[in-house]
Formats: structure tokens, C-alpha cells, sequence
């Protein structure tokens, strides 16, 4: 080989290394399907429709895939030394990501170890099954597993004390049940639940509106119930909240967006300022509300007072339920 031909294969891996450090990445900590994922294209779509976005576009957005302990891996490779000061890493978080950090799933990790951009929306808990599953309502489920819970697997993202455990977990108990004989699957995302759950790997899941909004439209798939205060607009407007069937459970989930912690300054307040008016632009509101979230719309440092308190309360919380590591 020429020095000439080694010179010009150097330069050309150079190229393609500044190429790839330019563009803006945007990490789902889990396997694609789910409603991380959906918040990252939902960030793509804001930051498009902006006259002024953030170098470089937007478009170059690339999307990837890093699931593992519900969100720690994620986390831990944008604090590491090695990507802390990333410019153009955006990682997606949820109410989940929150209560896994305040259980200690993130090891010795607070919330002030990373720079929180934005909040895009909200979300709320759901109850699914089959669209060919024998529960037609909320009551039919509850009766079954008060039968014979051995029988009905739940497929949860993640493990004992998610929050898609709690959701169902709180649901059995205020329907005066005991969660503790419930059989739970830990599964890696929404998708991946709902994967399980057409394949009959398990008969429910417990998971999210915006998830269940994917799925619903297919026919495939039967929402029992949404823990929302009161019936959502959109794909699920007929499906009733516990609370309707005598279940008085209401939990919401924030989704958003944070970086690494040693992101220059200047570089954050510039995400931040997009995204302050990504969230201002009304086509955003229809974009966010097509996706199954509803309005939420927090940055910058009122984002990160929201975050800490929401880890301190979801700490007390666990710590009640003796959840806390």
C-alpha cells in the first residue's frame, strides 16, 4: 500500500469520525417499540419544525438503541468520564427513569449528575390485553387474578418496584387485593411487552397510554382501563379509567430529555432554548397529542426542580414499601 492510498484512507476514517461526532444522537434506553423511543421521534419532529434549530439539523438525528437495567446503562454511559461533555446527546427519560433513581437502580446516582433539557409531554398508565383475551373489562381481569393469579402472567418493563409493576400493583390493592401473589415478567420496554403479549408469552400488559396508542389502532390489542383522571382524547377515547370501574388509581408519566453533565454551558441554554420553543409551537401540540402524550411542558432549571423533587418523593415512597436499595 502507497503512502499516498494510507494517507488517503486516514482522512477519510477522520471525516467520517468528525461526521459522526457532529451529528445529534438521540439514546432510547430500551429496545425500540416502546414510548422511549416514541419520545425521541417526537423530539426529531419538534426540533423540525423550527426555523432555527440547533446545529447541526435536527434531520441528521440518529436514534439508538441502548436498552439494559431500564435505564442505568444509558445512564452510566453518558456520566462516564468518556461522554460526559457529549454536545449533541440527547438521552430520553421517563416518571420510570425518575423512581428507578430514586430506588437506587442507578447505583450511586442523583438527579443533579446530569442536565435536564425538557419535558415534552405526559403520559398515564394503562392495563392491556389481547384483543381475543376472555377479560373484556377491567372487573374481568381482577376476578381472574383473584380466582387463580397463578394462571395470568403481567409483562411489565422492568422488575419488582418499577413503575409498571407499582401501577399494577397499586391497582390490585385498592381493588382490595394482595399484590404479592401477582405473577409479573420483567421485560426490557413497552415494546418488547407488547411483543410478549401477542405471542400469549403473557396474557396483560402494564404499561402506557402512548404505548398502548401504537398498538390499539392494529385490533390486535384490548385497553382495559387508563389510570388517567378522566378519559383520554384521541385512539383510547372509549376506553374507560379505573377510576370509572371502581378503581380509584391515577398515575401520570412525565417524558423527556436530558445530556451529560459536562455539556459546555452555552451548548445546554442552546437546547434548551430550542426546546422552549419547540414546546411554544402550536403544530408541536398537534405532533405531541397524534404521539398519545399530553401537554407537560417544563425546561432548563424548572425542569430540574421538578426532577428533584419527584426523586425525593418517589424515595419516600419506596422507602415505605421497602423497595429502596
Amino acid at each position: 500500500m502507497t503512502k499516498v492510498l494510507q494517507a488517503l484512507i486516514a482522512a477519510l476514517f477522520l471525516l467520517c469520525a468528525v461526521a459522526r461526532a457532529a451529528s445529534v444522537e438521540c439514546i432510547v434506553p430500551s429496545k425500540p417499540g416502546g414510548a422511549m423511543d416514541l419520545t425521541c421521534k417526537l423530539a426529531q419532529k419538534g426540533l423540525l419544525g423550527l426555523r432555527e434549530a440547533p446545529k447541526p439539523p435536527p434531520s441528521d438525528m440518529r436514534i439508538t438503541y441502548l436498552p439494559g437495567g431500564i435505564g442505568a446503562v444509558a445512564w452510566h454511559s453518558l456520566v462516564s468520564q468518556r461522554r460526559r461533555a457529549e454536545p449533541n446527546t440527547l438521552v430520553v427519560f421517563s416518571g420510570g427513569s425518575l423512581l428507578n433513581l430514586a430506588q437506587g437502580k442507578f447505583g450511586k446516582a442523583s438527579a443533579n449528575d446530569v442536565r435536564w433539557v425538557a419535558a415534552l409531554g405526559t403520559d398515564y398508565g394503562m392495563i392491556a390485553v389481547r384483543a381475543d383475551s376472555p377479560y373484556k373489562t377491567l372487573a374481568d381481569l381482577l376476578a381472574a387474578l383473584k380466582r387463580n393469579p397463578q394462571k395470568v402472567l403481567i409483562g411489565v418493563s422492568g422488575t419488582i418496584g418499577s413503575q409498571d409493576w407499582l401501577k399494577m400493583a397499586m391497582v390490585f390493592k385498592t381493588a382490595g387485593l394482595d399484590p404479592k401473589v401477582l405473577r409479573f415478567v420483567a421485560l426490557e420496554g413497552g415494546g418488547e411487552a407488547f411483543t410478549a403479549m401477542h405471542a400469549d408469552y403473557v396474557q396483560v400488559v402494564s404499561g402506557d397510554a402512548s404505548e398502548a396508542t401504537l398498538y390499539a389502532a392494529d385490533g390486535n390489542t384490548r385497553v382495559l382501563a387508563v389510570l388517567s383522571e378522566k378519559r383520554l382524547p384521541g385512539v383510547l377515547a372509549n376506553v374507560p379509567t379505573a377510576r370509572e370501574q371502581g378503581v380509584d388509581v391515577v398515575w401520570p408519566v412525565i417524558r423527556g430529555l436530558w445530556m451529560g453533565p459536562q455539556v459546555p454551558d452555552a451548548v445546554y441554554r442552546q437546547w434548551v432554548s430550542a426546546f422552549d420553543r419547540v414546546l411554544a409551537d402550536p403544530k408541536f401540540a398537534q405532533t405531541r397529542a397524534a404521539a398519545g402524550l399530553y401537554p407537560f411542558a417544563l425546561t432548563g432549571d424548572a425542569l430540574k426542580a421538578y426532577v428533584t423533587k419527584a426523586v425525593d418523593d418517589y424515595g419516600r415512597h419506596a422507602a415505605e414499601l421497602g423497595l429502596v436499595r
